[in-house]
């Protein structure tokens, strides 16, 4: 059961850092007024929420403590980046606030998951 917990956690991080990372490479653009919301940071966001619920349900079967309020959190702030995502894919350009906005919450994300003990 761990090795399956480890994995879906290494999955976790890598869709984080498609998300991160497709934002961090539009920012020179989002300056511009050119950033896009690119399709890397549409299917990072997507393995978050899919290896996110694995590894909640992983830890509920093997009978560790799950912080509820700590995973609500996060899911709420990934829905979001989500929702944005999805809906603003298809534009040539994003406003710079949501874009913005989405970096925010993604790195929000991140110090939740390592801060929030």
């Amino acid at each position: 059961m761990d090795l399956l917990i480890h994995l879906f956690v290494g999955l976790h991080i890598v869709g984080i850092a498609a998300l991160l990372g497709g934002f961090l490479t539009q920012v020179k653009a989002m300056g511009q007024g050119t950033a896009r919301f690119v399709p890397g940071m549409l299917h990072g966001a997507l393995t978050m929420l899919v290896t996110g619920v694995a590894l909640v349900g992983l830890d509920q079967a093997g009978d560790h403590h799950v912080n509820t309020l700590k995973i609500g959190v996060k899911l709420a702030l990934l829905i979001v980046i989500l929702g944005l995502v999805y809906v603003k894919r298809d534009e040539e350009r994003a406003d710079k606030g949501l874009f913005g906005l989405v970096g925010l919450l993604t790195t929000g994300n991140i110090f939740i998951a390592v801060l929030w003990t």
